[in-house]
């Protein structure tokens, strides 16, 4: 069996480090005496963000200063709320050396309607960063930021000023400080012992964008489905360390620590964090058969969820929390089934050839993406859970698969083949805007921090 899915064809199979936790950027009181607002017809403003100006003059500084312009450039294109002007045409405009001698006019005449302009000098064993977002057509400040910290938190320096500037110009949850979790087996290992010298698997993390990453688990086993804690805080994933069936454990990342959920009680896979992080979701087969269980985040307080002979596996929770979806073939090929979290209120969602796993999509939207058997391999689908109305997003490029939201339910991750290997990508909502974020290995199962 390919390793990529499948998570139901998982059951059914089953069924028969220390981390760093990134600085904090230290920050001033908001600045905000304007918003840069839409143009003429709705068209997004024009933005331009040249590199930052080194205020010193060694080789480090220069080079974060130029680091921090090119990431917040790429951050606030990731949204489209901003339409960006091309870095190729700045240097045609005098460079400022301070925020006293920005070229207004000349930015004016590339139909700028706003300008980032920051500066970057040491300051004792760190750096000071500062930024300015212009509203071109007035030279006001629309926003103002200043961040001191190490000079090694470059791209945390961007990712926050790009997330802060989706929030008090356009009132955007922007994303560019989260994670991404995958399992991959880009280290070339293999496991010894009984499990017929299957590769290994590791537990993988890193920035929105596949930048910085990092290795979480090293136990030389089968580590696989990552699933973030609503604060982005630990991880839970299914473990085979102790080479007997799979388990349940979670990373509380920036403590060190590690706790055993499910204690080899039965085969246990597929864990979901409740929205408020206090529960955990799950399929096992501790009863002799796969069901979806519910339990306290410290393994307390469990309960079985769903009741039938078929195989049910692969939950996720409403944005309420109130109900769960999940994974069944109890009529046939595997379908998408809601049932609320007191186990009332069962319904089927979809008549697919097969589907795999659900992920229900953040608030305001109400929509559970899916992979979906479109032919030799898997598309990627949206289900409204209002009308059941479906939409499909991937056309059969290699097959595509375990899609993840983002925490603003604007973009997915999902895992494709599509490149030759298997690989994880992001995608908007709307199908467009497609980025490889893995290049080494085979990666699979990405989750999406919030």
């Amino acid at each position: 069996m390919k390793p990529i899915v499948l998570t139901f064809a998982l059951a059914a199979l089953l069924a028969g480090a220390r981390a760093q936790q990134p600085p904090t950027s230290p920050q001033q009181p908001q600045d905000i005496r304007t918003t840069i607002t839409l143009n003429e017809g709705g068209a997004p403003p024009r933005l331009a963000v040249p590199d930052f100006i080194p205020l010193s003059t060694d080789a480090e500084t220069v080079a974060l200063a130029r680091t921090i312009g090119q990431v917040l450039f790429d951050d606030l294109g990731f949204e489209r709320e901003f339409a960006l002007i091309p870095r190729d045409v700045y240097a045609t405009i005098p460079a400022a050396k301070s925020f006293l001698d920005v070229a207004f006019d000349r930015w004016r005449e590339l139909n700028a309607d706003g300008l980032v302009v920051g500066t970057v000098q040491k300051v004792g064993n760190g750096v000071q960063v500062q930024m300015r977002l212009f509203k071109v057509s007035t030279r006001e400040t629309a926003f103002g930021r200043e961040y001191t910290g190490s000079a090694a938190s470059g791209r945390l320096y961007a990712h926050t000023m790009s997330d802060e500037i989706h929030q008090t110009q356009r009132g955007l949850r922007g994303i560019a400080r989260t994670k991404l979790a995958f399992d991959s087996d880009r280290d070339g290992e293999r496991i010894g012992g009984t499990i017929e010298q299957r590769a290994v698997k590791e537990i993988y993390y890193s920035d929105y964008d596949g930048e910085n990453q990092k290795r979480l688990t090293i136990n030389r086993s089968l580590n696989i489905t990552p699933a973030w804690s609503p604060d982005s805080r630990s991880i839970a994933y299914i473990s085979f360390r102790r080479g007997r069936g799979g388990n349940i454990f979670i990373s509380n990342i920036f403590q060190g620590t590690l706790e055993d959920l499910t204690k080899d009680n039965g085969e246990n896979w597929l864990p979901a964090w409740s929205p408020d992080g206090t529960r955990i979701a799950f399929s096992s087969t501790r009863d002799g058969n796969p069901e979806i269980y519910v339990a306290n985040r410290d393994g307390s307080n469990l309960h079985r969820l769903t009741n039938h002979a078929a195989i049910d596996t692969s939950p996720t929770w409403s944005p309420s929390g109130t109900q769960i979806a999940f994974v069944s073939d109890r009529t046939g090929p595997p379908q998408i089934y809601v049932v609320g979290a007191d186990a009332t209120g069962l319904r089927k969602l979809t008549s697919e050839p097969y589907c795999d796993r659900p992920t229900w999509s953040p608030a305001p939207y109400n929509e559970i993406a899916f992979a979906s058997r479109t032919g030799p391999g898997f598309d990627i689908k949206m289900l409204s859970v209002t009308d059941t109305q479906e939409r499909q997003i991937t056309f059969g490029e290699g097959s595509n698969e375990s899609p993840s939201w983002s925490a603003n339910g604007r973009h997915l991750a999902f895992s494709s083949n599509r490149a030759g290997k298997t690989h994880i990508f992001t995608m908007a909502r709307d199908g467009k805007d497609l980025k490889q974020i893995t290049r080494s290995g085979n990666n699979y199962q990405p989750d999406w921090s919030k």
